[in-house]
């Protein structure tokens, strides 16, 4: 009797500590510096919605790519390690020697991110996923220099697990023996003739498992993922991080397949894989024209790889950046046929065909929706009321806040609290705890006595923090 009633006052003392945090978060609502103290120290338990090149802050990858001298295209501000025969090149000792190093730092930042962004030079969204390509030179053989920045990141704002988007899988696989594919899906695409894209995907696993599809995710599980893992001893008692594989949107059938069916291998086949995704974006050409197509291919992966998780980006769209009809199908897709475990963005849910019902299908099935509000309002212009977040909170479907591209967008996981406060006044202390411990329990994460760890270090992490309103 003795233990119950200590066990009892234990939770009401906690009970006591979480309404004290309650009433201060309430107190500050208004106050976006204070807000961001709060949400500084508070745990934010996982990202989940995370881009590995995108999240890297453009300082250190301009300074690598002054140290180590590569060649700046003067009109995009790409970079690469040779000079290409088209557009103008100059090397940045170069552009040093002639005084204009300055200038093009300066360009180059505000061309790599979000920096200064004036709103009208050039459409936001060209601006965010044209990036990549710029920069990307400078992050390939340098994951390792990236993987430590994101974590002392995390660990200075109370982030505890990265769910990150790393890097395609290498294939070198030659398939142009199997391009009449391409044609063959596309045509039983346009029918929506489910019965034989299945058949002519069956028909390229099979030629794909004979060209040695298992090679290339072993390769990529062992001699990178893993290797990297352990050597930087990524994984503590304050921080965990795994991995998502991904495939792009805009290639062609056969090659995204190829690929999709090698990153569902590499994640069945590895504890550090969590799972699969797809990206690019969704209003690309070849994206909208495939679309429903790469939700069969997914379809088609699981029956194969059952206990392969995956979350796909959809409905990263919003009217005007695509016609209104486009907006009506996309995240029922992923989810009714491709059958997703959760949904990344999910934007146009409004606009979607029965959204009601699906909503309701997404909360009884516990499908959780990754919430990105700065990366929201920075590509799409949406925000505040014209943000799905009320309409996913009141049909208590699953929220998980993430950053997206934290690097590009020149914000971290402690702003997206920030913005969920003040921009939705009704979302209590409580809620937005809910929303932290979601980001653990609906992680990919396969190891089930890692996750309960998590979730332990997440209870002492918030007793900590809540402790200190209780002097307040």
């Amino acid at each position: 009797m003795t233990r119950i009633i200590t066990l009892f006052c234990f939770l009401l003392t906690q009970l006591n500590f979480s309404q004290s945090a309650e009433n201060y978060l309430e107190k500050i609502r208004n106050n976006e510096a204070a807000l961001t103290a709060f949400f500084q120290q508070m745990p934010k338990g996982g990202d989940l919605h995370h881009h590995f090149s995108g999240s890297i802050y453009a300082e250190p990858l301009l300074e690598r790519a002054i140290t180590e001298d590569f060649y700046l295209n003067l009109e995009t501000m790409q970079v690469a390690k040779a000079k290409s025969s088209k557009g103008n090149w100059e090397t940045f000792s170069s552009l040093k020697n002639k005084g204009q190093l300055e200038f093009y730092q300066q360009k180059v930042m505000q061309t790599w991110s979000a920096k200064d962004y004036n709103g009208v030079s050039v459409p936001s969204d060209d601006l965010f996923f044209d990036s990549f390509d710029k920069f990307f030179p400078v992050i390939d053989g340098h994951f390792a220099e990236g993987l430590l920045e994101l974590k002392k990141r995390a660990l200075s704002e109370n982030v505890s697990y990265i769910e990150t988007q790393l890097s395609i899988i290498p294939c070198d696989m030659k398939v142009d023996d199997l391009s009449d594919f391409n044609s063959k899906l596309r045509r039983a695409a346009i029918q929506k003739d489910e019965k034989a894209v299945l058949k002519l995907l069956d028909d390229l696993f099979k030629s794909i498992q004979q060209k040695d599809a298992k090679k290339y995710a072993e390769n990529f599980n062992i001699n990178f993922i893993t290797k990297l893992h352990k050597d930087l001893k990524i994984d503590d008692k304050r921080f965990t991080m795994r991995y998502q594989n991904f495939v792009l949107r805009f290639m062609e059938p056969v090659d995204l397949f190829k690929n999709l069916v090698i990153a569902f291998i590499s994640a069945n086949d590895s504890k550090l894989v969590a799972g699969v995704n797809i990206v690019s974006p969704e209003h690309g050409e070849n994206s909208m024209k495939d679309y429903w197509l790469h939700m069969v291919m997914f379809k088609y992966c699981h029956s194969k790889f059952p206990d392969v998780e995956y979350t796909l980006h959809a409905g990263e769209l919003t009217l005007g950046l695509v016609q209104p009809e486009d907006l009506t199908w996309h995240i029922n897709s992923a989810i009714y046929t491709a059958g997703a475990n959760r949904i990344g963005h999910g934007v146009d849910i409004a606009y979607e065909a029965n959204s009601y019902d699906l909503l309701r299908y997404m909360s009884k099935n516990k499908i959780p929706i990754e919430i990105n509000l700065a990366s929201n309002e920075f590509i799409l212009k949406v925000k505040e009321g014209r943000h799905p977040f009320t309409l996913y909170k009141e049909f208590n479907v699953p929220i998980v806040i993430s950053t997206d591209d934290a690097g590009i967008l020149r914000t971290n996981m402690t702003e997206q609290y920030v913005l969920l406060a003040k921009r939705y006044s009704d979302v209590s202390y409580a809620k937005i705890k809910k929303y932290v411990y979601n980001s653990i329990n609906y992680s990919f994460i396969q190891d089930a006595s890692i996750k309960k760890q998590l979730l332990k270090d997440l209870d002492s992490r918030f007793k900590t923090f809540e402790n200190q309103f209780s002097k307040n």
